[in-house]
């Protein structure tokens, strides 16, 4: 064999490549996935950051009705939603965090909106829109943002696409969704005027909770990362006049625990109750707890120094993994438009929002995870959004309706994606119907729309799996053993 045929690299397993794919496509099938998509997890303060957000929405809601401004509110609400993505954050990171949501919210309307005036062809719409929705998931991947997800700004600005036809529609549409995100601002940082400890408070709550989880057979693991998690929160809220003590008193709470932590894996767990007896009165809402002796000299560990939100976004921006996810959102989000434009459906693009919704998972098993509870929720939220249309419901009334869909669908996010679905559907037609006339019709469309989404971004998922990518196998393999346990049981 020649020297240079002898270094060459050795060609991909095809094969191999082929059976993984087909059995993560297995995976999506399995009536055990289907049955854990629709497990509950457990989730806690919830209630307080949801009504915020569905108290922005209200406000909106209020001044574009009193303003006559009831054409562009859809616009200002979508706005006013920046407010979900800073769940538990301390001021500093909800000031950035939101306002550059906000910005992201206006800048996709106003793509939507040139979009619109550009009467391009739809297959050049589906095309920009995949881009868009590579660049959104891109953003908020990259300065790692939790909240409703990069979908929120698709829709944004498909729905620029379906109501602008004039430049001066979407200079309003634009100033709307900046209003709004200004709103939704105020709402999220009024609090942490009052309460600027809350959110490291709950964070060392959790922490603790994490380290009482030891006593029952939990792992070591998450309670050191609750307690670096709450550090950092510690640092991020900083010390203001009349805070310093408490200040002090949850940097003393982490130090215990960790050497509670310690101790337990040493095998002396005499120090784990006297910590964790903490954990509940730092869940009440207060400014201050009396937590341990004024007066009593302590010394503290010093914080970390957080990363700043603009490097932590640039960083993550040159992320292989966040440019390979943003590349196969935009293949399966331009293969989903497509295919539902060929099909002759009037909303290719809600074709594009379901596939890049169901492609948001950090895994292949969330993927299909997300895709299944996006597809169950959407066709009960469809049906529901259809009977509400069919209603013909007042400004008012609609109003009233949204505002609850958007606290329940916030109070669900963290235990169940299809619940959470199940109220942003009949919230989005609606918000849509506001700005341009829909018939109850539009939910059998939209459940098509979202069959043919979510069915094009599992399957190109399963094609451009990672080789690493094993979680949907390790996440199956204890459904698989159950049976054996149960066979050899006396």
């Amino acid at each position: 064999m020649p020297a240079a045929t002898r270094d060459l690299p050795n060609p991909p397993d095809a094969p191999a490549r082929l059976r993984h794919s087909r059995g993560a496509l297995a995976h999506s099938i399995s009536a055990s996935t289907w049955r854990r998509a629709l497990e509950m997890r457990s989730a806690d303060a919830t209630v307080a950051v949801s009504l915020r957000v569905g108290a922005a929405a209200a406000l909106v809601f209020a001044g574009c009705g009193l303003l006559d401004l009831r054409q562009y509110v859809g616009f200002a609400v979508l706005g006013a939603l920046a407010s979900a993505f800073a769940r538990h954050e301390p001021m500093v990171r909800v000031a950035a965090t939101v306002s550059f949501v906000g910005a992201l919210v206006v800048t996709f309307v106003a793509g939507g909106g040139l979009l619109a005036l550009a009467h391009v062809p739809m297959w050049a719409e589906v095309a920009l829109m995949a881009v868009g929705a590579a660049v959104a998931a891109m953003s908020i991947s990259a300065f790692r943002i939790t909240g409703p997800g990069p979908v929120i700004l698709v829709f944004a600005a498909t729905a620029a696409v379906g109501y602008v036809t004039t430049p001066g529609q979407l200079v309003h549409a634009c100033s709307a969704a900046a209003i709004g995100a200004a709103v939704g601002l105020l709402a999220q940082t009024a609090p942490l005027l009052v309460l600027p400890l809350g959110p490291a408070r709950l964070a060392v709550a959790r922490a603790l909770s994490a380290v009482a989880a030891l006593d029952r057979g939990g792992p070591v693991e998450p309670a050191r990362a609750a307690i670096a998690h709450a550090r950092e929160k510690i640092a991020l809220t900083g010390i203001r006049n009349g805070d310093a003590r408490h200040h002090r008193d949850l940097l003393i709470l982490l130090d215990e625990a960790e050497a509670a932590v310690d101790d337990w894996t040493a095998g002396n767990p005499t120090r784990l109750l006297g910590v964790v007896r903490h954990e509940g009165e730092l869940r009440k809402i207060k400014r201050h707890s009396i937590i341990f002796d004024r007066d009593a000299p302590a010394r503290v560990s010093t914080l970390p120094r957080p990363e700043r939100f603009t490097a932590t976004g640039l960083s993550g921006l040159r992320s292989p993994v966040v440019l390979g996810n943003a590349a196969r959102i935009a293949l399966a989000s331009a293969c989903a438009g497509w295919f539902a434009a060929a099909a002759g459906l009037a909303s290719p693009l809600w074709a594009t929002m379901g596939a890049m919704a169901a492609m948001q998972g950090v895994s292949y098993a969330m993927t299909v995870q997300r895709g299944i509870q996006r597809l169950l929720g959407n066709v009960g939220g469809a049906l529901i959004g259809a009977l509400l249309i069919a209603a013909s419901l007042g400004y008012w009334a609609t109003a009233v309706v949204i505002v609850v869909l958007q606290v329940s669908a916030e109070v669900m996010a963290a235990r169940n994606y299809a619940l959470t679905s199940l109220a942003v559907t009949p919230m989005a037609l609606l918000m849509v119907g506001l700005g341009v006339h829909l018939s109850p019709e539009i939910g059998v469309s939209r459940i098509v729309d979202t069959l043919i989404g979510v069915t094009i971004g599992v399957v190109i998922a399963a094609v451009t799996i990672s080789r690493s990518d094993l979680q949907h196998l390790q996440v199956a393999a204890p459904t698989r053993a159950k049976p054996c346990a149960t066979r050899v049981r006396p």
